[in-house]
């Protein structure tokens, strides 16, 4: 069984997925952006896979040990207040069984929701739908043994690996999202997609909330802005790695410019207001930050 508070942060992140305000989540990847992201009066925090794996020196997709992965999670549900979902990527297993195991593992953190997709690293041949629906129904039953509701977002990448027409793609992407809430998700995440018309048809022909990805840097498009998502009925957004890379890109673009021009300007406007970024840095550190 898990802890109460558990129990009760599941509950509240479920619920938002329900409210007329969409859930806006700003992906993070360790417990400073973690609590920085909270103390800007986020509701809950999500992490990117990407993200995590990258802040110790891994490619994305699964190559980082499951145990490293661990530890970050745990240290940010244990530095923020707000529920934490987590990008499992494809679920840390080979097998169904191995699956579970590692999806027991992630919960002990204290977490109360999971993303997980339907491909690996994109691979072009997306995991049978009735073998996805087996996991999710699987993980839904552990939750439920546990004594808590555990909210599974379950992403399927039809639009990434599908070769057919965006009609077929879409088709696709309806058939299995609707497979999988019956199987036990909670929410369907659909991506990339930012066409008003396409997202509209998502919201209106797969009976769940949906999670669109607000992330440029997949796919090349720019979704609706936050009011427009709501108004079509989008109940949650998600930047996936957009945060990280953005990170990362701006270190290259200083050490280049440090190093070709030996100036810091690119530096200096990302920290201006000085004061502003100070107090930043103190959110994302000092403890109990909210």
């Amino acid at each position: 069984m898990v802890p109460n508070i558990q129990k009760e942060k599941a509950e509240k992140f479920l619920k938002l997925h329900h409210d007329k305000e969409i859930l806006v989540l700003l992906n993070s990847w360790d417990a400073g952006s973690s609590k920085l992201i909270e103390a800007c009066g986020y509701k809950a925090i999500a992490t990117t896979s990407m993200g995590i794996a990258a802040s110790l020196g891994y490619p994305d997709c699964q190559v980082i040990p499951l145990p490293e992965m661990l530890g970050v999670i745990r240290s940010i549900v244990n530095g923020v207040q707000v529920p934490v979902t987590v990008d499992i990527e494809a679920g840390y297993g080979s097998n169904l069984d191995g699956i579970i195991e590692s999806v027991k593992m992630i919960i002990d953190t204290g977490i109360v929701g999971i993303n997980i997709e339907d491909s690996i690293n994109l691979n072009p041949v997306l995991t049978d739908e009735m073998e996805f629906c087996e996991r999710i129904a699987a993980i839904r039953s552990l939750s439920d043994s546990l004594g808590f509701h555990l909210v599974i977002n379950a992403r399927t990448d039809s639009f990434y690996t599908s070769s057919g027409s965006p009609a077929a793609q879409l088709s696709e992407s309806i058939r299995r999202g609707n497979k999988y809430r019956e199987a036990g998700a909670d929410c369907i995440f659909v991506q990339p997609v930012w066409e008003k018309e396409t997202i509209a048809t998502l919201v209106r022909e797969i009976n769940a909330p949906i999670n669109i990805l607000a992330n440029p840097t997949i796919g090349g498009g720019v979704p609706p802005s936050v009011q427009e998502l709501e108004d079509l009925g989008v109940a949650r957004l998600s930047l996936g790695s957009g945060l990280m890379k953005a990170t990362l890109a701006l270190i290259k673009k200083v050490a280049d410019e440090l190093s070709d021009q030996g100036t810091c300007h690119i530096l200096l406007d990302a920290m201006k207001p000085i004061p502003e970024t100070a107090l930043a840095y103190k959110m994302a550190t000092r403890p109990g930050a909210v």
